[in-house]
């Protein structure tokens, strides 16, 4: 039963205007907004795998969207957090362009096909260009929330 992003995804771990305007910064944020939703998280354990992960090559996919991942030991069940930077954060992306919409996923390190099952979802989500500037256009948190669950209610 693989789960839907917006039952993995507080709405409260979004950040509706990411100030970062580099990778690195934008990841701290990224957390920051999940350890606030998820406080038993160790925000530099967080840190720390997400940026191992991006050692082996960019998470940012192109299209102006980028989902950094990790694997942590010891965690209930995968969690999300959302961001959205409309100034563009320079990602290291595929195609070389600023990503604007930030997925950050981290995952108990034993689950492995649930963890590649919400990737896929992610990235189906984020595949259509109409959704992508539905997100851009949301004016706040709960109106990027509502996007992605009436986006998931359609599919």
């Amino acid at each position: 039963m693989s789960m839907k992003i917006s039952e993995l995804l507080n709405p409260a771990a979004i950040v509706a205007e990411l100030k970062a305007t580099e990778k690195n910064r934008a990841l701290v944020e990224l957390t920051d907004a999940l350890t606030g939703c998820h406080p038993s998280l160790n925000r530099d354990q967080v840190l720390d795998v997400l940026q191992e992960r991006e050692k082996l090559g960019s998470t940012g996919i192109g299209d102006g969207v980028a989902i950094p991942h990790g694997k942590l030991g010891g965690i209930p069940g995968l969690v999300l957090a959302f961001g959205r930077s409309h100034q563009g954060v320079d990602f290291e992306s595929m195609d070389g362009q600023p990503a604007h919409l930030f997925f950050l996923l981290v995952a108990p390190e034993e689950s492995v096909g649930v963890h590649l099952k919400t990737l896929a979802r992610i990235s189906k989500l984020l595949k259509d260009a109409a959704v992508r500037q539905k997100l851009l256009d949301a004016p706040d948190q709960g109106a990027i929330f509502q996007v992605i669950l009436d986006e998931e209610d359609k599919s």
